[in-house]
């Protein structure tokens, strides 16, 4: 997690990722980035955060800097931390105080699973101060004007044990994910995939099922992500049942009774 000072600046993106909009989360995304307001995404595993984010920077041609977060996450971890080195201990910057300098997007991956204590760091950023202050240096960094924070979590399973507090909520606007309809799902795992319109409705139409399980005891239910590794998988050769087992179906669940009609529903899409 440490970045030294002398690190490159990270470079925006160079190729378009590719992205479906959903609405007008776009011009949302943009008008937010002019204003300097922080983002939250909300939204199930797979549904297409991330990309949205990097299909955003690549926009803005601004460089983007990932923080996946959890348990062991801490405040010296985002804004740096002294290292002992041959010539002495020198200051060593993290990913977020690079970000809030460089005038980068910092995007915090599934923020609820880092600690309060870390969290509150970035209360200063995303008010009006726009400031990081670094204490162990003394130092109040001023937020570059091209910087912005976005950040994601899931609000099904993680909200169960964790959540965001309300005054972390508000400093955000935030934008509501789902899995796309079916027709756009599909153009995604053709595209992603690189497999047939056939293959792809098939598994579009297996996932809408699937997908009607989480109200009998199926605790995650296939992402857009999981049908792109199923289409990969048989677009390499592998047979469409056989994918569907390891790449869609195993993943979800260890649970032997939910696992078989899982596999009846396979069976009965790809006949």
């Amino acid at each position: 997690m440490q970045q030294n000072l002398s690190a490159a600046e990270p470079a925006p993106l160079q190729a378009e990722p590719y992205y479906q909009p959903s609405g007008e989360e776009v011009a949302i995304f943009e008008q937010c980035h002019a204003q300097q307001l922080a983002i939250m995404l909300k939204g199930p595993t797979g549904c297409g955060k991330t990309r949205f984010v990097e299909h955003m920077a690549w926009r803005l041609k601004r460089p983007l800097i990932t923080i996946s977060c959890h348990d062991d996450l801490s405040a010296s971890d985002l804004v740096g931390r002294f290292l002992i080195g041959h010539q002495g201990t020198h200051w060593t910057e993290g990913p977020l105080t690079r970000a809030v300098r460089e005038g980068a997007i910092c995007y915090l991956d599934e923020v609820v699973e880092a600690r309060q204590d870390t969290i509150v760091v970035l209360h200063p950023l995303t008010d009006h101060r726009r400031i990081l202050p670094l204490d162990k240096i003394g130092e109040i960094l001023e937020a570059s004007p091209h910087f912005q924070l976005v950040v994601s979590y899931n609000p099904g399973y993680q909200r169960i044990l964790k959540d965001l507090k309300p005054s972390t909520r508000q400093r955000f606007v935030a934008l509501d994910f789902d899995f796309p309809p079916a027709e756009r799902e599909i153009a995604i795992v053709i595209h992603e995939g690189g497999t047939d319109h056939a293959t792809a409705h098939a598994l579009a139409t297996l996932a809408q099922r699937l997908r009607a399980l989480q109200d009998r005891g199926l605790a995650e239910v296939p992402s857009t992500r999981l049908l792109i590794a199923t289409a990969r998988l048989i677009t390499s050769g592998i047979a469409a049942p056989i994918a569907c087992r390891v790449a869609l179906i195993s993943p979800l669940s260890d649970d032997a009774v939910l696992v078989a009609a899982m596999r009846d529903l396979v069976d009965l899409t790809f006949i």
